[in-house]
């Protein structure tokens, strides 16, 4: 169960990372002067490639997870009030990847009409997220 949880921990610090990196591209995005395409075709060709990173990264991180939560029975039975919130977390994070998903292809459509600041304060939101998981499992709050 130890090399599991080590691998669930590795996948999920990882592909946090492309989701705490990838609406920092946006905020570039967002700023790029219509005229210079050469920027904005670099900026979304790593846009790009960082989503596919990331969601390859969360496919064992979400697997590995349910296979804790399923197989081994983690925050499981009475008084794990604490898990459920933490998958709620978790699904709020599908979510924000998702939602990135969506935002690139606004930007690859050229349809995209949010400012630098929006996606500025949008890239707080994975942070939020990462500490409310990692509080909710190491404390245990309910």
């Amino acid at each position: 169960m130890l090399w599991v949880k080590s691998f669930h921990i590795v996948f999920v610090a990882s592909w946090f990372a492309g989701l705490f990196y990838l609406p920092r591209i946006f905020v570039n995005l967002a700023m790029v002067p219509p005229e210079s395409v050469a920027e904005r075709e670099r900026l979304l060709l790593m846009a790009r490639k960082l989503l596919r990173f990331t969601t390859i990264l969360a496919v064992p991180a979400l697997g590995l997870g349910l296979w804790l939560w399923l197989g081994y029975g983690i925050g499981r039975g009475s008084g794990n009030a604490w898990m459920h919130a933490k998958l709620a977390a978790v699904l709020l994070a599908v979510g924000y990847h998702h939602a990135c998903a969506r935002l690139l292809r606004r930007f690859v459509q050229g349809s995209q009409r949010r400012s630098h600041v929006w996606y500025r304060w949008f890239n707080e939101a994975p942070v939020i997220l990462l500490v409310t998981i990692v509080v909710l499992v190491v404390v245990k709050p309910f």
